[in-house]
């Protein structure tokens, strides 16, 4: 069975349409045809024939199959690479009505992967562990950011108080990742939680060293803080609320993600609101969501 032309641009399209990287596109495309060419050898010529037995004779196949570029078989993650490749051309497959195959298989995280996730009953003792100090309440903005909102370092730090629309209920993000800006939508109760912050511990903050700052975080001189004291701060707030795990900021962006699938929120829209440029990198959080 060959990779009919029509079909692989249509396929292109549709990755590309859903925002993978030009590479993702790429390598997807080049193992769909390997896929099709294994087929071919078991005799399996339409696309209603492939089976659930039919992946996993593949996979099985992958397991064993030489590596052509070097000696050795085919490392984890090629065969990972593999067998999410095939999960895209389901998926596909699926949306355009053109066939059901079903994928049913089990991966383990590819190397480099593992990811340090709270859980949910975890973030609420962070927020407990705040208290209702003036660095308390600086605290619990800190969370709402990095947790609530899923933003990076970078771009919680640089927040201006201009960016924080509660009207709108949008926090502006003007500089993320690659230089792409993007508005994150906040609940109602993260809304109150921000606004609860400016107008009592941002001005007190302000007023107590006589400072002017634009900046939305402000550190005990009334000047935006860096990114090591908000990470020195949630490292003590996990100390404070006895959570046995070692945490940074990337750890709430990695738990809301995490949460999000959780709570049935489509792939698509929690890259969006992590403001990824790819699925791709969206992807390593599935395997969490029922782990935590």
């Amino acid at each position: 069975m060959e990779v009919n032309g029509v079909l692989e641009q249509s396929f292109k399209k549709w990755l590309h349409t859903l925002g993978y990287a030009e590479s993702t596109v790429y390598a997807s495309t080049h193992y769909v045809r390997d896929f099709f060419k294994w087929l071919e050898s078991q005799e399996i010529k339409e696309l209603n024939q492939i089976t659930k037995p039919t992946i996993k004779s593949y996979h099985n196949h992958l397991q064993t199959r030489k590596n052509k570029r070097q000696s050795g078989s085919l490392s984890q993650n090629s065969i990972t690479g593999n067998i999410n490749a095939l999960k895209r051309l389901s998926r596909y497959l699926q949306e355009t009505g053109k066939a059901i195959i079903e994928i049913d298989l089990q991966l383990p995280a590819a190397q480099g992967q593992t990811l340090n996730v709270l859980t949910q009953t975890e973030v609420q003792k962070l927020y407990h562990a705040c208290g209702d100090s003036t660095l308390g309440k600086r605290d619990k903005a800190l969370l709402d950011i990095y947790y609530g909102c899923g933003l990076r370092r970078s771009e919680g730090i640089n927040l201006d108080l201009s960016d924080i629309l509660l009207k709108e209920k949008l926090v502006h993000v003007r500089s993320g990742k690659g230089y792409k800006e993007r508005y994150v939508p906040i609940t109602e109760t993260l809304k109150e939680s921000l606004a609860n912050y400016i107008n009592t511990a941002r001005k007190e903050l302000l007023e107590s060293n006589n400072q002017k700052e634009t900046a939305f975080f402000l550190g005990v001189t009334g000047k935006r803080p860096c990114g090591v004291t908000a990470i020195t701060r949630v490292q003590q707030l996990a100390k404070a609320a006895n959570l046995d795990k070692t945490i940074g900021l990337h750890t709430l962006r990695h738990s809301i993600a995490t949460h999000l699938l959780q709570s049935g929120m489509g792939l698509e829209n929690v890259s969006r609101f992590l403001g990824h440029s790819s699925l791709e990198s969206t992807q390593i959080y599935t395997h969490l969501k029922h782990e935590v």
